[in-house]
């Protein structure tokens, strides 16, 4: 099997993955232990399916007892630029470097499958693709098969890439010989803590969901509470901070795949015009990223959270026509980001008047006294 593994790397480079690492497919005692306790401290916040999954989630072969191996790719995203820049102009939309364009899942699913689908063919035995949305945990995996290691801030790290790494995986009943886990290189290095707007770390290589913006703009369908909403700063969809201030980033590569590269309207886009949009207009904008996902409503709910951080009173005409918005999870946003923009008395002109409009009623209940 051994020379099995050098075609299947072949294989991968030649679709473009930088890295293929090969593992057991098993992970240690102390992996699922680790996400116990997270989730007994309900770091997981309202990703519930992160605890219904667990006796699958904590290895692979809970999930497939008959898989013998797994093969971890890596697909280099990097950006052209730091995407800390982005926070200093506070009319623009900062937008994950990941969601800049298509969405990777169906990029790299469609290549895993080919992968898949040759190993198949050529060893008879059986396999199965992941890439982010089953139950099984990528990143240990990814260390333990030495494509690279979990830092601090729990994300993956590559001495080659920095922090810029898709996933993909695939599990098969063949029997692979394994390659040495990378070990941890942050050495004393607690930059990626210290950065977090939200202080989402309580230790080193642990990080709770409900305080982390990336959960709160992304998986959080609620109203943001009001503690975080002035660190979200101009962030609309997921944060890079804790990624793009890795010192390993030295070594990080712009990507060379062109579905990943950051599409123009999207790397800066400007907070005024995605107020604006509807929800076909919403769709249109974000067809085929990420960002759709979300929904129209999530997502005018942090760019008005935005907005409500810019200290731009000029933008409060692109925030009013919301107090009218049909969702009360926008409505509610509007009525805070007023409240940053306008004098107290205007906004308590303005929320008087909304007083009489039927649809704010709830929104008034919720949000008044604390946007006071």
């Amino acid at each position: 099997m051994n020379d099995i593994r050098q075609l299947i790397k072949q294989k991968a480079h030649a679709l473009g993955f930088e890295l293929c690492q090969f593992t057991d497919a098993n992970l240690p005692k102390i992996t699922g232990t680790r996400l116990q306790a997270a989730i007994d401290a309900n770091r997981h916040g309202s990703m519930g399916w992160l605890q219904t999954t667990f006796a699958r989630r904590k290895t692979p072969t809970g999930m497939w007892p008959e898989a013998k191996s797994a093969i971890l790719l890596g697909l280099n995203y990097g950006p052209q630029s730091d995407p800390l820049e982005i926070l200093k102009k506070r009319r623009k939309a900062a937008i994950s470097v990941y969601a800049q364009n298509c969405d990777y899942h169906d990029l790299i699913k469609g290549r895993l499958k080919q992968i898949a689908g040759w190993i198949a063919a050529n060893t008879g035995e059986d396999v199965k693709v992941f890439v982010d949305t089953a139950p099984l945990m990528e990143k240990p995996l990814a260390e333990k098969s030495g494509l690279g290691w979990q830092g601090k801030h729990t994300n993956l790290v590559s001495r080659d890439y920095g922090s810029w790494l898709f996933l993909g995986a695939i599990l098969t009943t063949a029997k692979l010989e394994a390659d040495a886990p990378e070990e941890d290189h942050c050495g004393s290095c607690h930059a990626c803590l210290d950065i977090c707007p939200t202080n989402a770390f309580p230790a080193p290589y642990q990080l709770d969901a409900r305080r982390c913006i990336s959960y709160l703009t992304i998986e959080h369908k609620g109203p943001i509470a009001r503690e975080f909403r002035e660190a979200i700063g101009n962030r609309v969809f997921g944060c890079d901070d804790c990624l793009a201030v890795c010192p390993w980033n030295k070594y990080a590569q712009t990507t060379r795949e062109t579905k990943l590269a950051a599409r123009e309207d999207l790397s800066a886009p400007d907070l005024v015009e995605l107020a604006g949009l509807d929800d076909a207009g919403f769709r249109s904008k974000f067809s085929g990223s990420p960002v759709k996902r979300i929904g129209r409503n999530r997502f005018l709910r942090n760019v008005l959270l935005a907005i409500g951080n810019s200290g731009d009173a000029e933008m409060n005409k692109s925030v009013t026509p919301h107090l009218d918005d049909p969702d009360p999870l926008v409505r509610g946003a509007a009525v805070w980001a007023l409240s940053r923009l306008v004098e107290h008395e205007k906004f308590e002109e303005m929320m008087i008047q909304a007083q009489h409009k039927e649809t704010n009623v709830d929104v008034l209940k919720e949000w008044r006294g604390e946007a006071e």
